[in-house]
Order: C-alpha cells, then sequence, then structure tokens
C-alpha cells in the first residue's frame, strides 16, 4: 500500500500540470452531466408525479417497477397505451435515423466531390453549403413548414403546377407522407457537418497518389474507388456515429419536428422516441416514469457506441 502511494504521488506531481489543465472541464462535466444524471437515476426509482412534484425526492419508492413496465411492454408487448406509443415511436426512430444517414451521407458524398473541383466562386458555393448548419433547429421545422403548407407551399407549386406530378396539392404534414415531410428537412439541416468533414479529408489527399494511378492508367472511377474512398472511411464511420446518436438518441429531430408540425402529438408515422418521452413526462407529468425511460435511452446509446467503436475500431482510428 504504502509504494502504492508513493507511486501516486510521484505520477500525480510529475503530471500535475496536465492535471491542471483539464480540472476545469472536469468539474463542469461533473456539475453538468454527473449530478443531473444522479437525479435522474434516483427519480426513475420513485413515483414521481404531478401531486409530489413539489418534493420529488420525497416521491413514493416504487424501486425498479418503471423499468419493468417500460422493458416488458416495449419486448413483450403491453396493451398500456403509453407502451404502444413508446414502441411505435421507436420504430419510428430506426426508420428515420436510417433515411436521414443514407440521404445525408449520398448527397454530402456529392456535395463533397463538387466543392474539391476547381470551378468559378467555389468558396461562394462552400460558403452557402454551410447555410443550414447556421440556422437554428427550431428555424429548420418553421421553414420547411412553409414549403410542406398544402396550398401556396413550395412543394406543391413544384409538383402540381410546374412539373405536373399530380393533380391536386398532396397534404405533406398529415399521414404518411409526414415521414418525407420529416426526414428530408433533416437531411437538409445535417448536410454541412458532413460535407464538411468529408471535404477537408479530401483535402489531405496527395496529388502525386492520383499522379502516379493516372500513369498507371486508372481512371475517375478507380481513382474514387481505390485511393478517394480510403481517405473517406473514418470520417465516414464518425460523422455516421455522430448522426445516428444525434437523430436516434439525441433532442436534434424534436425541435425540427414540434415547429414543423406545430403540436407534440405527431401520430402514427412521425412520433419518434425522444418526442414520445417529453410529451409524457411533461405533457402527461410521469416524471418517473419519464425519467427511467431517460435512462433507458441513455444505456442503449451507450452500449450502441461502445458496440460501435469495438466493431469500427480500425475505421474509427485509422490514419
Amino acid at each position: 500500500m504504502g509504494k502504492f502511494q508513493k507511486a501516486l504521488g510521484r505520477f500525480m506531481r510529475i503530471n500535475r500540470i496536465a492535471y491542471s489543465f483539464i480540472a476545469p472541464a472536469v468539474i463542469v462535466m461533473f456539475l453538468v452531466h454527473l449530478i443531473p444524471t444522479a437525479q435522474a437515476l434516483y427519480m426513475s426509482l420513485l413515483n414521481v408525479t404531478q401531486s409530489t412534484y413539489a418534493a420529488p425526492f420525497s416521491s413514493p419508492f416504487v424501486g425498479l417497477h418503471h423499468y419493468q413496465r417500460i422493458l416488458g411492454g416495449l419486448l413483450f408487448g403491453s396493451e398500456d397505451k403509453l407502451i404502444t406509443d413508446l414502441t411505435q415511436s421507436v420504430i419510428n426512430s430506426f426508420w428515420f435515423t436510417l433515411w436521414v444517414q443514407l440521404g445525408t451521407l449520398a448527397i454530402s458524398l456529392i456535395l463533397a466531390l463538387l466543392l474539391n473541383r476547381e470551378f468559378f466562386a467555389r468558396g461562394l458555393a462552400r460558403t452557402l453549403v454551410l447555410l443550414p448548419w447556421v440556422i437554428p433547429t427550431f428555424a429548420v421545422g418553421v421553414i420547411w413548414r412553409f414549403i410542406w403548407a398544402q396550398e401556396g407551399g413550395l412543394a406543391n407549386r413544384i409538383i402540381v403546377d410546374w412539373l405536373h406530378l399530380a393533380d391536386d396539392p398532396l397534404r405533406w404534414l398529415i399521414g404518411a407522407n409526414a415521414r418525407t415531410a420529416l426526414i428530408l428537412p433533416a437531411i437538409w439541416r445535417g448536410l454541412p457537418f458532413t460535407t464538411v468533414m468529408l471535404l477537408a479529408a479530401m483535402q489531405i489527399i496527395p496529388d502525386d497518389i492520383y499522379e502516379a494511378a493516372a500513369i498507371d492508367g486508372a481512371n475517375d472511377i478507380q481513382k474514387f474507388l481505390y485511393i478517394t474512398w480510403h481517405y473517406l472511411v473514418p470520417i465516414i464511420a464518425v460523422t455516421t456515429l455522430f448522426g445516428i446518436v444525434f437523430n436516434f438518441f439525441g433532442f436534434g429531430p424534436y425541435n425540427i419536428a414540434i415547429t414543423l408540425f406545430g403540436t407534440d402529438q405527431l401520430g402514427r408515422y412521425v412520433d419518434l422516441i425522444m418526442v414520445a418521452i417529453a410529451r409524457q413526462s411533461f405533457g402527461y407529468q410521469l416524471y418517473g416514469y419519464g425519467a427511467a425511460a431517460s435512462v433507458i435511452i441513455m444505456i442503449a446509446a451507450l452500449v450502441f457506441t461502445g458496440l460501435y467503436y469495438r466493431t469500427f475500431k480500425e475505421g474509427l482510428t485509422s490514419e
């Protein structure tokens, strides 16, 4: 024990400058993340409702009841309206995240390839690509709400008046069309980050590699597949991880959905998991239940991130 304490003390003295630099960040992280997380964990074991909200930590202790109710309903089915809504939101979030990630990656890759070429006003084009990034997420929903408007909206004007693809204006914000109405703004909002990351990766590829490939007779497709793609894999792995965490587990789509549809009652097709948890927690004032659902989502996000990192470790860490 004495040797361990001496070794620890010597290690701390040697690295004291490094610890002094990271100490403020550690303190802020502790205050901002760990304390609220601990409170949420404790609240998830209590039956905190409107009647006990004034003194939430004095609410009746129910142990793992909320976890049994949620996980049991999600895994084995339930007629509980809260659980059926939560199950549908998980399914919606899965498809929403899948299509948003595929759409964002495909369009960002095309934009990055175009912006990596020399052309007039390339700097202006690169600046305009960042435009969706500087717009707050709630404003994104408002903008696209006008685009999807049934009467006078830009989408129906293009489809009905200009291209004549439909006889009558489409109702984008109701029914199955609402999925498209929510996915496209989310893709639009995510394009700048992924495009900039892919473009940055392309910028570091040495030109002599392409020149050597050209001498060997490689065409543009072969250069992309065997040179460019190799440099893009780590960036795609990172942006995909961020995108899944942001769109499935995060709160970003919440703001877009609420402002786009003007309500948190999003219905069968676009009710996302974070919207459902927020509605059930604060709208129905089931705070203990909501805390348990949030803890389950947090654990799921941690497990997913760990498995993702383990699976794609080589791609995430390769140079």
